[in-house]
């Protein structure tokens, strides 16, 4: 039997300005910053631990993972940062709030673009200074894999060969192991691991700084799942009722 914890990181500043981020590179706010710390002292106290760690190449989720490991006393666990974890990016969407965006161009075409699993956003141009192809940490990456703009699909698609080739060959070693990454990033495999149906993707979101756990007997069996909440965190956690039951992937 093995943990996996899939955490968001802390609030950016783009999230507290309610601002499509995508791979934009904005840093914590000081309350992300709290909910990090918060959230490392809550699997320390809970007796957790980790074997090894995955993070995207963003830094609101890289020093999300640096703060909760060094909470835990664990930051000599092995980690591995990778692009396929990176946030969903929102293409021309980039930079622009959500509200203003929804008014601009209409509530319902917006929304299918943030909320739905096939909603895909207008992309990015080839030669828009906010293509991937100009950030050097992608420089090793296809120059056909970069997306310039995804729906949630189109997220999973990317995530799901990192999931079966990497992250599972530990889990499959009943390793314990951390992933920290992002809202939509990690909304694609929660799609996948509990088998959500494409309807209910909309209602589905992923809070910042709360670990979601899943006990695993192998990488597709997933015994159990919950997320850990502080007592004093009030915040509803509206995907709970995803959680029962799941449906196993060899049934």
């Amino acid at each position: 039997m093995s943990r996996l914890v899939l955490l968001r990181h802390g609030e950016s500043v783009w999230n507290r300005e309610n601002r499509f981020t995508g791979w934009t590179d904005v840093d914590l706010t000081r309350r992300g910053v709290d909910e990090a710390w918060q959230a490392g002292r809550l699997l320390r106290d809970l007796n957790f631990h980790f074997d090894c760690a995955f993070t995207s190449c963003l830094k609101r989720a890289v020093q999300t993972l640096w703060m909760v490991l060094d909470a835990m006393d664990l930051l000599w666990v092995p980690t591995c940062n990778s692009w396929r974890l990176n946030e969903r990016h929102y293409g021309a969407l980039q930079g622009f709030n959500k509200a203003e965006m929804g008014e601009r161009l209409g509530k319902e075409k917006v929304f299918t673009w943030r909320r739905t699993f096939r909603g895909q956003p207008p992309q990015l141009s080839v030669g828009d200074p906010r293509h991937p192809r100009f950030d050097a940490r992608y420089k090793d990456v296809p120059a056909n894999l970069l997306p310039a703009g995804e729906s949630l699909e189109d997220t999973l698609q990317r995530v799901l060969p990192y999931w079966q080739d990497v992250i599972c060959k530990e889990v499959q070693q009943n390793k314990n192991v951390l992933v920290v990454a992002h809202g939509n990033s990690l909304r694609a495999l929660v799609t996948y691991l509990n088998q959500i149906d494409e309807e209910q993707v909309p209602d589905l979101q992923i809070p910042t700084g709360i670990p979601l756990v899943y006990e695993m007997d192998g990488p597709n069996r997933i015994e159990r799942y919950t997320y850990l909440k502080n007592p004093d965190q009030e915040r509803h956690l509206p995907i709970s009722h995803f959680f029962a039951p799941v449906r196993q992937k060899n049934e």
